[in-house]
C-alpha cells in the first residue's frame, strides 16, 4: 500500500510539472538521400488561442555532421490570421567564423535551432508558414530535415 501511495504521489508531481508551453511542433524528414530541393516548400499551420501571451517561433534544421556550407539560405513566408503576409529571408549560420559547427551534434546528426520570432505577440487565429530554400544548387545536400516549433513564453 505504501509503495502504491509513493508511486501515485510521484506521478502527480510529474504531471503537474509538465511543460505546457508548446503550442505547435512539427518536423519533416528528407528521407531520400537527405536532399532539400529548391522546389520543395514545407507548409506549417498552427492556431493561436490567446493573443495576450508572448510566443517564440523556432526553426529547426537537422543536417549531417561536418556540413559543407557555412550558411544556408532559407525563406519564410508568414501569413497571419488577418491575411497579412510577411517574408523573412535569412542566411542560416551553420558554422561560426572559425569553422566550428553551431549545432548540437550527436554522432552523425546535428540539430540547429534558429529563433524566427522571439517574445512576440501573435493575433488570435490561424497562422500559415511556408519554408523553402532558394539555393542556386540543384538541391541542398545532407539535410536530414527541417521543422517549426511555437511555444508560449513563460
Amino acid at each position: 500500500m505504501r509503495t502504491k501511495t509513493i508511486f501515485l504521489l510521484l506521478l502527480f508531481f510529474t504531471l503537474i510539472s509538465c511543460n505546457n508551453a508548446s503550442v505547435y511542433s512539427k518536423f519533416d524528414d528528407f528521407p531520400e538521400d537527405n536532399r532539400w530541393l529548391p522546389s520543395t516548400i514545407l507548409n506549417y499551420e498552427f492556431t493561436i488561442d490567446d493573443a495576450t501571451l508572448l510566443y517564440d517561433i523556432k526553426f529547426k534544421f537537422s543536417h549531417v555532421y561536418d556540413y559543407q556550407f557555412a550558411t544556408v539560405p532559407i525563406n519564410f513566408t508568414i501569413e497571419s490570421p488577418d491575411g497579412m503576409m510577411e517574408s523573412v529571408n535569412i542566411d542560416l549560420a551553420i558554422q561560426d567564423d572559425a569553422g566550428k559547427s553551431l549545432a548540437d551534434c550527436s554522432g552523425d546528426i546535428c540539430d540547429l535551432t534558429y529563433p524566427l520570432k522571439s517574445k512576440t505577440k501573435l493575433q488570435k487565429g490561424s497562422y500559415k508558414i511556408a519554408i523553402s530554400t532558394p539555393t542556386k544548387l540543384p538541391y541542398l545536400p545532407n539535410v536530414i530535415g527541417v521543422g517549426l516549433e511555437v511555444q508560449k513564453v513563460e
